[in-house]
């Protein structure tokens, strides 16, 4: 009996943070309200208070989503990758493009996010804990195949910046250039630059 309302809270928690993410996606944060989320929801708003006491409660649990389906994504493409340093790369590449193209709501939110980091703490907090991560996972990776402690830490902040950039200039204008063909180019520049170290 308790495991069952247990599992009837996390659906009902995961209805709600599915209806919070479009609301976001749609509106940005600043244009959500909790009452919109709930009428997403098919629920009434004192219900939502029961999950997330407030919406900046509600909204660090949506940004959570938001990093979570990004380190899904990178677990599954590691998971059918190869062992060369090209295909290791594209792991980290490929998680992006995935957010660029197919699920464009989740690299929306995380720039909304980043925005709302120049004030709340709270969230800024969250972002660099999941640089932190992001980076420290290229890290090993590129030490792996022999870069350099130093190196490695400085070609894993390049390639989040290749990442990140890749959002905003193509988010905004998608034919400004191929995304396939700027991740091969990315790899391209890792390796050389591997090489010349």
């Amino acid at each position: 009996m308790a495991e069952d309302k247990h599992i009837r809270e996390e659906s009902t928690e995961a209805r709600i943070l599915d209806a919070a993410f479009d609301v976001v996606y749609e509106r940005t944060i600043s244009g959500t309200r909790m009452a919109l989320i709930a009428e997403r929801a098919g629920m009434f708003q004192s219900n939502i208070h029961y999950y997330f006491k407030s919406k900046h409660e509600l909204m660090l649990a949506v940004q959570k989503k938001v990093f979570d389906r990004c380190a899904e994504l990178q677990e599954a493409l590691l998971s059918g990758c190869g062992s060369t340093l090209p295909e290791r790369i594209g792991v980290f590449w490929g998680q992006k493009r995935e957010f660029i193209v197919n699920e464009q709501q989740y690299d929306f939110a995380e720039i909304d996010f980043w925005v709302q980091a120049r004030a709340d703490q709270e969230i800024k907090a969250a972002f660099v804990e999941s640089f932190r991560v992001w980076r420290g996972k290229i890290e090993s990776m590129l030490k792996e195949f022999g870069v350099a402690d130093e190196r490695a830490a400085m070609l894993a902040a390049v390639m989040t910046s290749m990442m990140e950039g890749a959002s905003f200039q193509y988010l905004i204008d998608p034919g400004a250039f191929d995304i396939d063909a700027y991740f091969d180019y990315c790899t391209q520049m890792v390796i050389r630059e591997i090489r010349n170290g």
